[in-house]
């Protein structure tokens, strides 16, 4: 007979009372073989997030996502805003990455990668453990009345959070206006930087305000993903599951008292203690699971304790514990797969074809044409062009047209790395081989004896 399941759960949340007042979770640190590689996971991402706008190939940086002059560093690609068809494509791609993923491991992305986790867990959660104690000691400290003892320890407390947001901020400003353009806001006065200033000290207010207040409330209620993930699991999604089949009826062992024939769940409640959401796993998949494993390892120490085997909480499926039998691939999982596949193909073509010079050629707004000496009719165009490369770029432009000419109002020089270049020019044709008033015309822009792209346009001339 399995213990009767409190419904509860299902129409609070975990850090809702009765009365809908927020109730503070005080999770227990966890210790055990996923914990330990879980710190791993975390440092190596913690490390990669804080070096990223710091690493610079060629004298160029990594990443960087500069919204402001719409510019974008991917892994030392640039892209720009002609570039938005590669988003689009990486978008969806991405999208698709992140259902599949999701149907095959569930939330375990929230719980071992996401910043939001990561920096609670790992970072903040670490200081009010080393300043305030464990799960027992802190919920003992905010209980109490304000005493000399109290003061100090919330006060060093907030000015770490403020400081580590502090640090957060600059990283995350670095990574949009780039190193070279955040490095005088640090060093330089501030006060000859009054907008980088105040950039920095509201990203410092929103990290401070989120993981010092907000917490676990940004995964279970404001996060999209943990509400999707109702749609995109199904019975077959690896997920932190409780085998009930394994574990019931619940009961606790006495010493010394002849064990009635229970199920291996002796009813501890580590597995909530250590939830950093608050939940109870043994109800079943509830969105607030962000699969942090930290259930895991501290019922595998209660199972080695009272001699039963590891893994009443692990890791499966919900068929793998009903039928018992391995984790296989599901045909939903193949179809995504192969999706996935075919966008990623995708992708990687439009990369490698991406050509190194983006032009563009307009014509001149409020112009005609004009007749010049010699019987001949000239139309005024602009053209910009992009270099998406980080070396310098010769280019040059012909007309695939007989009889017509080109004549530049400002020199055509060289690009330089990732920049724009802008240059009038006229197309001179003889009026006599114009015979409509609007002529297609084909450009080609030329870099290093090598055609990168035909534009097309127009020439006006007279009506006939």
């Amino acid at each position: 007979m399995n213990t009767p399941v409190d419904d509860y759960f299902r129409s609070h949340l975990p850090n809702q009372q009765d009365d809908g007042k927020r109730r503070w979770i005080y999770p227990k640190a966890p210790s055990g073989w996923f914990t330990r590689w879980r710190t791993v996971v975390a440092v190596m991402l913690l490390t990669a997030l804080f070096a990223g706008p710091f690493v610079w190939v060629d004298g160029h940086p990594l990443f960087l996502f500069n919204v402001l002059e719409r510019r974008f560093i991917f892994f030392g690609v640039t892209f720009w805003p002609q570039d938005f068809y590669l988003v689009a494509v990486g978008l969806l791609t991405f999208i698709v990455f992140i259902v599949l993923f999701t149907v095959v491991f569930g939330r375990v992305f929230c719980g071992w990668a996401c910043p939001q986790t990561i920096f609670l867990e790992m970072v903040f959660r670490k200081v009010e453990e080393w300043i305030e104690g464990d799960y027992r000691a802190r919920q003992r400290l905010d209980a109490a009345p304000w005493t000399t003892e109290k003061v100090v320890k919330k006060t060093a407390k907030h000015i770490i959070y403020f400081l580590i947001s502090f640090i957060i901020a600059n990283t995350f400003l670095a990574y949009i206006i780039g190193r070279d353009e955040w490095l005088p806001l640090v060093i330089d006065n501030p006060l000859n930087h009054l907008g980088g200033l105040m950039a920095i000290l509201a990203f410092t207010a929103v990290f401070y305000a989120v993981f010092a207040y907000v917490r676990e409330i940004v995964c279970t209620t404001i996060c999209p993903y943990g509400r999707l993930q109702g749609v995109m699991l199904d019975k077959n999604s690896l997920i932190v599951a409780y085998d009930y089949i394994r574990g019931e009826p619940r009961g606790k062992i006495k010493k010394n008292e002849p064990v009635p024939p229970k199920g291996d769940c002796i009813d501890c409640k580590l597995c909530v203690h250590v939830c950093p959401t608050g939940i109870d796993i043994r109800n079943g998949t509830q969105m607030e699971c962000v699969n942090c494993t930290a259930c895991i390892d501290v019922c595998d120490e209660v199972m080695v304790k009272i001699d039963r085997p590891k893994g009443l909480i692990r890791m499966d499926s919900q068929t793998g514990i009903e039928t018992r039998k391995p984790f296989r691939i599901s045909s939903r999982i193949m179809a995504y797969s192969i999706v996935l596949l075919a966008l990623v193909g995708v992708l990687a073509y439009l990369l490698v074809s991406r050509p190194a010079l983006d032009a563009t050629v307009l014509r001149a707004p409020g112009q005609l044409f004009q007749r010049e000496a010699g019987g001949r009719i000239s139309n005024l165009y602009s053209l910009e062009v992009i270099n998406k490369t980080y070396g310098n770029l010769p280019v040059q432009i012909r007309v695939n047209q007989p009889g017509a000419t080109l004549r530049f109002v400002q020199p055509l020089t060289d690009v330089k790395p990732g920049e724009q270049a802008k240059t009038m020019f006229f197309i001179s044709m003889p009026e006599r081989s114009v015979q409509q008033n609007s002529t297609p015309l084909t450009i080609d822009v030329v870099s290093k004896g090598k055609t990168i792209s035909q534009l097309k346009t127009s020439f006006l001339g007279p009506v006939n």
